[in-house]
């Protein structure tokens, strides 16, 4: 979800390798050992929560996790909790990240330090005070200073134990004063409007005959202004702490009056020191990114450039080859690339010449594809996009079996353990591998239209190329679609989204096995035991030795590399998309008292879209309410004054709307995404909604009292159907140009070898030998128009920053005091020349 500035569109993401934790310390008690999970959390909001490592002091989580940050945030923490079966689980400690601080840790691997957690330093949100310092004629007919406090409202207040019916406490502070004043109680927000006045007199009174109005700088200076913001719990241990604002008076300055918005800050002792690693430390690797993205017409020339890179001769000479040849991992320019050229329907040209390129420089058919080249990031790159649901319904019922099953399937000696028998474990082995191996070689038909055209060109290419082994046309696809997809996808499920943790060791062990397996049945190798180091592995083999696995492998490539097209059909089996607990408000029925909000398991499948009371009754028959996509006529989301609810979004249907709570901001995004896309097709969608609720007879947005009255607000639009391609071509034309910006270095080295090889040619010098430049001239002739490019677009960036920065007010809103980020922007606003991270 973008953040609009002006015309600029700003979007955040966050890629976090949740790696292991270690020396978290011993329970107090005759175990020593703890069940822990660790969590993600945008401030104190949990997006994401990894598997319990069961028994275990140095857990290891292994877990990716990925996600478009919706909202404005100042820390990204991470929690390690304990799990009690019996009570409310407890943390163990933190790391909080500040916002500004991301860019240190940037795709590196960093072991941080566990801090104590403690109620007081937990804090989140902002608000809003107006000061005012003015004179006050008493009864006596004497002149005072009075200050006047206003406390306007909050915004996003952490919601603590699933409530937060916010006041704030509001106090001067200086040498013997201690005046203390409260707000009246908000209940069930978490975006309190208080708008409350309070009174303080601030100097002695002053007669009024004297022409002395002003206050004394030394009594100022001593006073400062304390406002707390508590939320009022009916538990016996009192308020909860949620944060403090402290300001000091001097900022009213000359005019008295003083208006800003401020971060909440933690107490004073809300930083309880620990030394280091008492409390463990945890390993994570945290990539994150802003995108500032333009209007469209900014990226022409660039985008131009790049997707001409297929018609470009030699191709090596293209814009899009030269930034795999610029960037110092192959991987970093494959996804902005393969995601621009799937946008614009080219991608398929552009993998043709890629890869016709690298074949014939391909000395030995047996090493094809086999280094990680701009070829095969870009293919593997594709097949995770346009493949994913394809791979879905191929593999992860049987996935699913496996890991609820936890049959034995050890095979190595060794590692038999003495309760199981190494016959049965084969025999148990051997029938998820048939299984696997049958779904994967029977599905050629779901194969996705692009795949089969890439798979078509990589074919005619390979037997072009070297003629006389009539098995290359086979290895230059399994090399793909056996190695790099369905093998890695049954090695690691979790990473193709086919399971929502890492497997335990057991099931991870059984799947690495089948893993295995799978890629040399694909592989077509001649000597198949001969591809296995371990002996146990060569001798399982032998199930497999038949020629009908050989057969239904090369009828499999056949098919999804034939030139020939047909039709897709329908999948009848419903794909499940999504799933998960969320709260819905019941529709229509019931609609006063607590019973209106009900927990229950939701399932959205490519047919449609149902609630369960229970996980457990997702997986029999009867659903609480179905609603098939055809009857999704808008999903939108539901302002929070409806219900006082944060996360709530609507699924309009013909006759009524179903108001949904997700546990998170981010969550609520996802679902809101995943069921337009859906349902972006629909004959009969909405062009116009209601974004509040109908209650107590009348629309609480535009006041109509008729049910059935036209929406009053443009729904949301402009998302393709296409559920796996959901991509944004300006916003990965601003990633390209960023890495071009990035490796300009390279890109003036490279310029640097094209007039090298044009002068002299010869042997090639030593700094010049890394890159590929079949054309110096044509070559050159790229690079001068790219670097061109980049520096229009770096000079619209600098001069947006400039304009930004001229009209931003500190104490606003939107940049609030105490915003660390903001005066880190303006520390380095005339330093940095690009805006990604």
């Amino acid at each position: 979800m973008a953040v609009e500035e002006e015309g600029l569109r700003v979007f955040q993401s966050v890629k976090i390798k949740i790696g292991e934790a270690k020396n978290i310390p011993p329970y107090p008690g005759p175990n020593k050992m703890r069940d822990c999970y660790c969590t993600v959390n945008l401030d104190q909001e949990e997006v994401f929560r990894t598997k319990t490592i069961e028994k275990s002091l140095c857990p290891f989580y292994g877990e990716d996790f990925y996600c478009e940050i919706p909202r404005s945030f100042r820390h990204l923490s991470f929690y390690i909790f304990d799990r009690d079966v019996f009570r409310r689980d407890s943390s163990i400690g933190k790391v909080a990240v500040k916002k500004e601080d991301l860019q240190k840790y940037h795709g590196k691997d960093h072991w941080f330090p566990l801090q104590s957690v403690c109620a007081d330093s937990e804090v989140q949100g902002k608000v809003h005070l107006e000061l005012r310092l003015s004179e006050v004629i008493t009864d006596s007919g004497v002149v005072c200073h009075k200050l006047a406090t206003r406390v306007l409202e909050c915004q996003d207040l952490p919601i603590v134990n699933g409530q937060c019916d916010p006041y704030a406490a509001v106090s001067l502070l200086g040498p013997s004063r201690s005046e203390a004043k409260k707000t009246k109680v908000k209940r069930k927000t978490n975006n309190p409007q208080f708008d409350e006045v309070f009174f303080f007199e601030v100097t002695k009174p002053l007669s009024y005959t004297k022409r002395q109005f002003d206050v004394e700088e030394d009594d100022v200076d001593k006073l400062a202004l304390k406002v707390d913001l508590w939320n009022a719990s009916n538990l016996k241990f009192g308020d909860e702490f949620l944060g403090e604002v402290r300001v000091q008076l001097k900022v009213l300055g000359q005019s008295g009056v003083h208006d800003a918005w401020y971060f909440l800050q933690p107490r004073d002792n809300g930083h309880k020191s620990v030394k280091a690693d008492e409390l463990g430390s945890l390993r994570l690797n945290i990539v994150y990114t802003e995108d500032h993205v333009f209007p469209t017409e900014h990226y022409n020339p660039l985008r131009d450039l790049l997707l001409h890179s297929a018609h470009v001769e030699p191709v090596s000479a293209s814009a899009a080859h030269i930034l795999g040849e610029a960037c110092r991992e192959k991987q970093e320019a494959a996804v902005p690339l393969v995601r621009l050229f799937l946008h614009y329907g080219k991608i398929v040209p552009f993998l043709s010449a890629i890869a016709h390129a690298e074949i014939n420089r391909t000395q030995d058919p047996n090493t094809i594809f086999r280094g990680n080249s701009l070829t095969s990031k870009c293919i593997d790159e594709t097949m995770k996009l346009a493949g994913m649901h394809y791979l879905r319904v191929t593999l992860k019922p049987i996935i699913d079996e496996i890991c609820g099953d936890h049959k034995p399937c050890e095979i190595d000696p060794v590692k038999l353990k003495e309760s199981e028998n190494l016959d049965t474990n084969r025999e148990n082995l051997r029938q998820y591998v048939d299984r696997i191996f049958n779904a994967i070689t029977s599905s050629g038909v779901s194969c996705p239209t692009v795949m089969c055209d890439i798979f078509f060109s990589l074919r005619e290419s390979a037997a072009s190329r070297f003629q006389v082994d009539p098995d290359v046309r086979y290895t230059a696809v399994s090399s793909f679609i056996f190695l790099r997809f369905f093998a890695p996808a049954i090695l690691s499920p979790s990473l193709f989204h086919l399971r929502p943790h890492h497997p335990d060791p057991c099931t991870s062990r059984t799947l690495t096995l089948i893993s295995k397996t799978i890629q040399t049945l694909g592989s077509l190798a001649k000597s198949k035991s001969a591809n296995f180091k371990e002996s146990y592995m060569a001798a399982f083999y032998d199930y497999f030795n038949e020629q009908k696995y050989a057969d239904a492998v090369k009828n499999f490539l056949d098919l999804i590399s034939s030139s020939a097209r047909w039709d897709q059909k329908s999948i009848e089996t419903p794909i499940m998309l999504k799933e998960g607990f969320m709260i819905k408000r019941a529709q229509g029925r019931n609609r006063f008292g607590l019973k209106n909000f009900k927990k229950r398991w939701f399932r959205l499948t490519n047919h449609e879209f149902t609630y369960h009371k229970t996980k457990g009754n997702a997986k029999g028959e009867g659903a609480l309410c179905s609603i098939p996509i055809e009857n999704i006529l808008a999903v939108e989301r539901l302002e929070e004054e409806s219900f006082k609810m944060k996360n709530m979004f609507q699924v309009i249907q013909p006759e009524r709307a179903l108001y949904i709570q997700a546990n998170n901001c981010v969550e609520a995004r996802d679902w809101i995404d995943i069921l337009t896309k859906v349902s972006q097709c629909n004959r009969k969608r909405l062009s116009t909604y209601h974004p509040s609720a109908y209650l107590n007879g009348h629309w609480l947005c535009c006041k109509l009292s008729a049910d059935a009255a036209p929406g009053c607000t443009p729904c949301t639009g402009g998302l393709p159907a296409n559920i796996q391609l959901d991509v944004d071509g300006d916003r990965e034309t601003e990633r390209i140009y960023s890495l071009y910006s990035t490796y300009m270095s390279k890109l003036v080295k490279m310029q640097e070898a094209c007039g090298s090889k044009s002068v002299y040619d010869g042997p090639e010098q030593e700094e010049y030998s890394t890159f590929v430049i079949d054309d110096p001239q044509e070559t050159y002739k790229t690079l001068r128009l790219v670097i061109s490019a980049v520096q229009t677009l770096e000079q619209q960036h600098m001069q947006y920053k400039r304009d930004k920065f001229r009209k931003t007010k500190y104490g606003s809103q939107e940049h609030p005091i105490g915003d660390q980020s903001f005066q880190c922007y303006i520390r380095q606003q005339s330093e940095s020349s690009t805006y990604s991270i």
